[in-house]
């Protein structure tokens, strides 16, 4: 009984290896499933993508940018225009960049003579991936070219201030400038309408002893041709944004007016049909 003890301790010993050998495996394994899983999800899933520009609201300037401002408007702010139609300026792509002027003397003989000058350019720009969309774009723009006004060389007085009811944004410039001998009042209005930059300027002096106008007649006279040349950019909208009518729409217009075309068919055959009454009947046979 006692030589019998020690190996059974043996046997139990032995026995109890394997299992130690399996858990240890398991654990092992369990381990490296989990290092396994980690790696997975800390790899990425795929490359990321750039977020997408807002698309560019106008792709095109109006067709004759002399026709933005309307000829009465011109006549009235350039008397005297060489050329009432406006000239047009050069441009290599019309699509982005166009202009036009108007320019004229109005002379009076011995009363002297008042000359005047008007020009509107428009600048629209397409959203790009690297550059930003076409409104972000032409906020830059139109920021460039408020600053370009007021450092017009020889420019005293000048004045900034925005100018209402034009457009996203605008800016009204004016300042006194001399040249030609003669005193002139200047008057430039900046706007941005979306992705458009529209820059128009007017001016105009006395000579001969002619007085010279006022600031606040040309700053009127411009800031009415600033917005008539915005509106005309708004009309240039793209056929995608005006609302069209869905194929459901069309259906319920279809259906309706089925009904409306029964309705009125019955309604008609009803009132046909009836008999005249009595007393239209004692009418008739009075007269």
């Amino acid at each position: 009984m006692h030589r019998s003890a020690p190996r059974l301790s043996r046997i139990l010993a032995c026995a109890a290896v394997p299992v130690m050998l399996v858990v240890a495996g398991c654990s092992s394994d369990s381990g490296d499933d989990k290092k396994g899983s980690d790696s997975s999800a800390s790899s990425p899933s795929g490359k990321k993508t750039e977020p997408t520009v807002e698309p560019a609201k106008y792709d095109t300037l109006p067709a004759d940018t002399c026709k933005s401002i309307a000829r009465k408007t011109t006549e009235s702010l350039v008397p005297k225009a060489k050329v009432k139609s406006g000239t047009a300026g050069k441009s290599n792509n019309t699509e982005t960049r166009s202009s036009c002027a108007w320019n004229g003397l109005d002379d009076n003989g011995v009363k002297g003579s008042q000359y005047r000058w008007l020009d509107v350019g428009f600048l629209r720009f397409d959203s790009d991936q690297a550059l930003g969309s076409g409104a972000k774009r032409a906020t830059d723009e139109y920021t460039k070219q408020v600053a370009k006004a007021q450092a017009a060389e020889g420019a005293k007085k000048v004045s900034a201030a925005p100018a209402d009811g034009i457009g996203e944004q605008a800016t009204s410039v004016t300042y006194d400038l001399s040249k030609t001998g003669e005193d002139f009042e200047y008057a430039t209005v900046v706007a941005r309408t979306a992705n458009v930059v529209v820059t128009l300027t007017y001016n105009g002096a006395g000579y001969a002893g002619a007085k010279t106008p006022s600031a606040a007649d040309i700053l009127k006279g411009a800031q009415k041709a600033a917005k008539e040349a915005v509106a005309a950019v708004g009309a240039e909208a793209p056929a995608a944004e005006k609302p069209s009518a869905t194929p459901s729409d069309e259906a319920s217009a279809k259906t309706s007016d089925k009904t409306s075309d029964k309705a009125s068919g019955k309604t008609s055959g009803k009132t046909s049909s009836k008999a005249p009454t009595k007393s239209s009947t004692k009418t008739s046979t009075k007269s």
